[in-house]
């Protein structure tokens, strides 16, 4: 008999904290997991992080997409999207290709809308008086 491979859905959630848990600790997911009640530790998935109205997480979030109802404080990096809906509240570090910010929520963050590090800024070289010349000569 051939064992069928289950495909995980990604829109489905397959992991749930409620509004009474505390944890503390590393989480490695498939699938979407959402966070209703307090997380500290680790978050490492490719797939979609929910943190829930309820939720509270500070963590060193690695994550294929997040949304966040609730609070986030530490870094956040993900691979796709970061998504702040009204109700959000996040502190800390962003890293993502894409950041959608609802009116409402709030944001205390460095942010940096790629994944790449940002290239170095080239220093010019200071204007000497040979190189300006009045207008008339131009």
């Amino acid at each position: 008999m051939k064992e069928k491979k289950k495909e995980i859905d990604e829109t489905k959630i397959t992991g749930f904290f409620d509004k009474n848990t505390k944890i503390d600790g590393e989480l490695e997911f498939k699938g979407s997991f959402r966070i209703d009640g307090y997380f500290q530790g680790k978050i490492n998935s490719d797939s979609i992080l929910i943190v829930g109205e309820n939720g509270k997480v500070e963590a060193d979030i690695k994550v294929g997409y997040i949304i966040i109802s609730g609070e986030t404080k530490g870094n956040i990096h993900a691979k796709e999207k970061v998504e702040i809906h009204s109700s959000g509240r996040v502190f800390g570090n962003i890293i993502s290709p894409k950041l959608s910010i609802e009116e409402g929520a709030y944001l205390e963050a460095n942010c940096q809308t790629s994944d790449k590090p940002p290239k170095p800024i080239k220093e010019s070289k200071p204007l000497e008086k040979e190189d300006v010349k009045p207008e008339d000569e131009r």
